[in-house]
């Protein structure tokens, strides 16, 4: 199978790659700076994004780029609508079109558990049939990506899913996102940094997977399970407080800190629970996460002492 894969560079991308590649898939990455083997594409560009379809012809196509940081989709909402709501327009159009000409592709449009919001006890696990509360406009516009998804399955027959990933770590992941960023302080403190963690709302709880499983239920849905026009979960089914996510990679590290609140690491409209049912997801696809938190933490911990050199003043 020949899959695109846009924002291949990203931290979803590289491991995507990697798995489709282990499928023996033959993968044409795209990004918005492209390099090597990697086409140049701006997917808010619609000649640019048609033209890599032109060129790659593909069976499948993993739409992964996006503007996917909450305080940036603050600093800067119509961006980040232009690029996640607009390049999803843009990507499926060139499906479209495509398929207009006889080659029909499956579309992963990749959204997120963002969209649910904050929601009332009662809606807990959260279902593909909870209404979506948007509390930023990151998730405000992938309520919009996955609006133009069903219209264009709908309108057009275009073959397209939509996912919703609650939150994933790994190796690769920008050290702005919470678990990185407590590993990389902690890899410091163990090089001789200050012993001090600065943190932002420990209290949150969040549904939380090894990228890898994620990626394992994108190739699923891209080698053609699961229905078209329809919003898959991608979860664990259990929530664990970002304290206890702290204190689990504290004990990995070895090292007695101290732990601070961060007023800049705070997020305006913070969610305070995020928790998902997978069971759409394992009924359609067979998928079923397979790497613990355990492992996830200490290979995003051990990723981090590897960036960090053996002695540091602060």
């Amino acid at each position: 199978m020949r899959v695109l894969v846009t924002g291949s560079a990203g931290f979803v991308g590289r491991h995507l790659r990697a798995a489709l590649r282990e499928r023996d898939h033959d993968v044409l990455e795209t990004d918005h700076a492209g390099h090597g083997d990697v086409l140049g594409v701006d997917v808010t560009d619609p000649l640019a994004v048609r033209a890599a379809f032109e060129l790659a012809r593909p069976d499948a196509v993993a739409h992964l780029a996006a503007q996917a940081f909450v305080p940036a989709s603050i600093e800067d909402p119509a961006a980040t609508l232009r690029i996640n709501a607009g390049g999803t327009q843009n990507v499926l159009e060139a499906a479209r079109l495509l398929a207009d000409a006889g080659v029909r592709a499956r579309v992963l449009v990749v959204s997120s558990a963002d969209v649910y919001g904050a929601q009332p006890p009662e809606a807990y696990p959260l279902r593909e049939t909870t209404a979506p509360r948007p509390a930023n406009p990151y998730a405000a516009s992938k309520v919009a990506a996955e609006a133009l998804a069903s219209a264009f399955a709908h309108s057009f027959a275009i073959d397209v899913v939509v996912t919703r990933a609650f939150n994933h770590i790994g190796t690769g992941q920008d050290e702005r996102f919470a678990v990185p960023a407590f590993a990389l302080q902690l890899a410091r403190i163990a090089a001789g940094a200050e012993p001090v963690v600065r943190v932002g709302n420990l209290a949150a709880t969040r549904d939380v997977l090894d990228v890898r499983d994620v990626c394992d239920a994108y190739v699923r849905i891209l080698e053609g399970a699961g229905q078209a026009g329809e919003i898959y979960n991608v979860c664990s089914g259990s929530a664990i407080s970002m304290r206890e996510i702290l204190r689990r990679l504290i004990e990995i590290a070895r090292v007695a800190v101290e732990v601070r609140e961060d007023t800049e690491r705070m997020r305006p409209a913070d969610v305070p629970i995020s928790v998902g049912d997978a069971a759409k997801l394992r009924a359609a696809t067979g998928w079923a996460p397979r790497i613990s938190l355990a492992a996830a933490l200490r290979d995003v911990y051990e990723e981090a002492r590897t960036r960090v050199p053996l002695t540091t003043s602060g």
